[in-house]
């Protein structure tokens, strides 16, 4: 839906020359000669944008803004001044104007202002929706488990989220180090402002200060216009620098310049911005034994490492394993709109007994994936990808009364994996197994193995 503006002035000429242009670049106008035209369309319609005069007759636009700003706040204003009336344009902004253009007026210099102010709009707007949802959504609760590393990790974010220091989240890839950065953030004093997440390996090296720190139009090939940058974003807010190891040397000693003085110079400028922005950066490295192979700063290394909290792996908290699958077989089943009560205990163990090598993240696809295709109310066994079923692992239960049940369970599973391997052809199982097929037959039987599962 194309963005609603609305323009106002007394000039005929100039009020059809801007709404033509605008028009033209595929937004919605409609036109008023004057504020108190202007005020009737507001209270009959809604605009994302209105664009006025200041001196008119009937009411002024600095009329006009106080009116607009009560009947619809969301509506950004951009007033039109001539050059000796700066000192009006600036008590306009005072009162809540967005932004101000002279007369006589460049178009180009208008649309660009417009679609600034738009994209400002939007981004707003998204953020509001956002940030309202990550209230309800992100709290201690969405950081599953009742093991004393967890708990260890619930007492440590207690104490830090509200003081201004910096904290480093360390563990593997899929432990859930975001979701300590964004519980960090929400249970402190910033919890209103952005919490802006910048993943520190995804950006080109070519690109990665400009992203953070913004740059000048003009300052390098492509730069067409001014860029806000990742730490102005979080103005006032938190900024989450995720995967900080992979930030390329010459960048870390601005990144900690930005940090200690709480500025930064955008790429293209000489001269500096201050910003209050707390700072939170996780790594899946050992940031010591980067440092001491020389691919990350010492000195950024003990800026960051205020605090530490460490998340560890599945395989240190396995007692955890069974509440995260009940929270996520809870998750999915809602957002697939199932009723799924829960996972059947040979799943439960064989979640649990599970190598989760992409940690969390990886069981919780898991747990989509069984959520998927589950067709009663319990999770079963054939529900799991095929390398829970090929896991013989999945027979080194507690139900083992002696070595030689155990034996015969591992037996038992071996051939069904190579069964299923083979599409039931036992002649090639056989062979496969290195037996004769008449051996075959008779563990099937003494083994009780009817079909490949």
């Amino acid at each position: 839906m194309a963005d609603r503006i609305l323009i106002v002035d007394d000039e005929k000429i100039l009020r059809e020359s801007i709404s033509f242009i605008l028009e033209k670049e595929g937004y919605t106008v409609a036109v008023a000669s004057d504020g108190s035209e202007a005020y009737q369309k507001l209270l009959d319609d809604t605009f994302d944008l209105i664009i006025t005069d200041i001196e008119m007759p009937q009411m002024k636009g600095i009329e006009l803004l106080d009116k607009a700003i009560h009947l619809s706040p969301q509506t950004y204003l951009m007033v039109i001044t001539a050059y000796g009336s700066i000192e009006t344009a600036i008590s306009a902004l005072r009162k809540g104007a967005s932004d101000y253009i002279l007369k006589p007026i460049d178009f180009d210099d208008l649309i660009f202002r417009i679609r600034r102010l738009l994209d400002v709009k939007k981004l707003t707007l998204e953020n509001q929706i956002l940030r309202r949802e990550l209230h309800q959504e992100i709290n201690f609760s969405n950081i599953i488990g009742k093991s004393p590393a967890i708990q260890k990790i619930f007492q440590t974010i207690s104490m830090v989220a509200s003081t201004e220091s910096t904290v480093i989240i360390t563990g593997k890839s899929g432990t859930g180090k975001e979701l300590v950065a964004r519980a960090l953030h929400y249970n402190s004093s910033r919890s209103d402002k952005p919490l802006i997440i910048v993943n520190c390996g995804a950006i080109s090296e070519s690109l990665i200060e400009s992203e953070l720190f913004g740059h000048k139009k003009g300052s390098f090939t492509g730069a067409v216009a001014d860029k806000i940058g990742y730490f102005k974003a979080a103005d006032g807010g938190t900024l989450y620098l995720d995967e900080i190891s992979e930030m390329p040397l010459n960048l870390q000693v601005k990144i900690l310049r930005a940090i200690e003085q709480k500025e930064f110079t955008p790429v293209g400028m000489s001269t500096p911005i201050n910003v209050d922005v707390r700072i939170v950066a996780s790594t899946n490295r050992d940031l010591k034994m980067e440092v001491e192979a020389g691919r990350f700063r010492m000195d950024l290394f003990y800026r960051l490492n205020v605090v530490e909290i460490h998340l560890p792996s599945l395989s240190d908290r396995r007692e955890d394993i069974p509440l995260l699958v009940e929270h996520f077989i809870e998750k999915y089943s809602n957002k697939n709109h199932k009723h799924i009560s829960g996972a059947s205990n040979e799943v439960m163990r064989s979640l649990t007994n599970h190598n989760w090598k992409g940690e969390i993240r990886e069981l919780e696809n898991v747990i989509e994936r069984a959520v998927i295709f589950c067709k009663d109310n319990f999770i079963t066994m054939d529900d799991l990808p095929d390398v829970f079923k090929d896991n013989i692992t999945l027979q080194l239960t507690e139900d083992s009364q002696s070595l030689d049940e155990m034996m015969k369970g591992l037996e038992r599973h071996y051939i069904e994996s190579s069964l299923r391997g083979n599409n039931n052809d036992k002649e090639k199982t056989a062979r496969e197994l290195k037996i004769s097929l008449p051996t075959l037959y008779r563990r099937l039987k003494e083994l009780n193995i009817t079909q490949s599962r």
